[in-house]
């Protein structure tokens, strides 16, 4: 008697998958593009029917995907309760297939859900926004609306001058950009938290947990509902192409911005590391040192991030103003950098069971304020 075949789906929140064929308990896969755009590499999909037997799923097509460097040693992640999410078996074959991911996966359960790296949906954004609108001293503001309509969400706190932006996941696919939001803005309504007391004290703090709705609902790895890679659309960002860029350096512009955070993932490097704005036109070298000096603090904070590796930097004068982290130092001369953390695990501290996961992001945002307080505190920007 043949076994019944495994049934899989993806049309729910940021799903993601095509089934190109499937015999009992195996299958074969491909990841669909970014609407109008060449993009792929996010998969998000649900296993039904496959309880107690071992799954194999091969994702096809891969050497084409956005990011072939991501898939070496690169182990996928998997739930059952959609709440805690492990790493199983997952091995490259660049040659078979046009290049494939293949999943191995005994389920404990029916169904199984998988994912590039944990989701984080936009009904638990809605929840994120409700939960701590509602602290006091904390402001709701919609910059402005997506393409399909979405909110641009912005939460304001703090009493001081010195103006601070944290925007995350231009790139939608880099979902733990928004857990990492999650763990800032729990340390900084923590009423018990000294530095964060600091930091609401003496500064005003803007939050943009998900800056690409429409990417991230979509299942997109990069781009909006236009196909349009918003970490592009600083310099010129238009209604038409990228709305969320322009309400959100609207709302910059309107503010001023001395510090900034633009929080990522990185397919390939397995490590947690910054990106700065060496290259811009303005540089100044009093920014250069700010930059330098605060991650010199995290490296010493935790263990999680390093300085050793990470993007070369630009020539001089050559930096791309298209970029967020560019265009605000540029247009602010404010000590701005990118953020990245893997989607692979950290090979400096690596972790069998859930690799990178929602639960070190979390924890890094905190490392990262807590040293902003101490860096603004070094700058005299705290009143300390």
């Amino acid at each position: 008697m043949t076994d019944p075949a495994i049934l899989i789906d993806a049309a729910f929140d940021s799903g993601n998958i095509e089934v190109l064929g499937i015999s009992g308990a195996e299958a074969r896969l491909a990841i669909r593009r970014d609407h109008l755009s060449e993009f792929f590499q996010w998969f998000h999909f649900r296993v039904s029917g496959g309880a107690g037997r071992i799954l194999t799923l091969r994702i096809t097509g891969l050497g084409a995907s956005a990011y072939p460097g991501g898939w070496p040693d690169y182990r996928a992640a998997w739930s059952e309760d959609r709440e805690t999410w492990r790493r199983t078996d997952t091995a490259w074959d660049a040659g078979e297939d046009g290049g494939t991911l293949t999943i191995r996966h005994r389920a404990g359960a029916s169904p199984t859900w998988f994912a590039y790296f944990a989701p984080y949906s936009s009904e638990r954004h809605q929840d994120l926004i409700a939960r701590h609108s509602a602290q006091p001293g904390m402001t709701h503001q919609v910059l402005g609306s997506t393409l399909d309509g979405r909110a641009i969400d912005a939460l304001s706190l703090g009493e001081g001058p010195c103006q601070i932006w944290l925007i995350a996941r231009q790139h939608p696919g880099e979902s733990m950009a928004e857990w990492w939001m999650e763990g800032a803005l729990g340390m900084l309504t923590d009423p018990a938290d000294p530095h964060a007391r600091l930091l609401r004290r003496h500064c005003r703090l803007h939050l943009v947990p998900n800056a690409n709705p429409d990417g991230s609902a979509r299942g997109h790895l990069r781009t909006n509902a236009a196909g349009i890679n918003l970490n592009r659309e600083w310099h010129e960002p238009s209604a038409e192409r990228s709305p969320e860029v322009l309400a959100i350096r609207d709302a910059m512009d309107a503010s001023g911005v001395d510090f900034a955070m633009d929080v990522h993932g990185d397919e390939a490097i397995p490590a947690v590391f910054l990106a700065g704005f060496e290259g811009i036109p303005g540089l100044t070298p009093a920014q250069s040192a700010g930059y330098k000096r605060y991650a010199a603090m995290l490296a010493a904070r935790t263990p999680d991030f390093q300085t050793r590796i990470g993007y070369p930097s630009a020539p001089p004068g050559r930096g791309n103003l298209t970029m967020a982290t560019n265009q605000i130092a540029e247009r602010f001369g404010a000590v701005a950098m990118t953020l990245e953390m893997p989607f692979k695990d950290n090979t400096d501290l690596p972790c069998a069971e859930f690799g990178w996961s929602p639960e070190r992001s979390r924890l890094l945002a905190r490392e990262c304020l807590a040293v902003l307080a101490d860096w603004l505190g070094e700058r005299g920007r705290l009143g300390q």
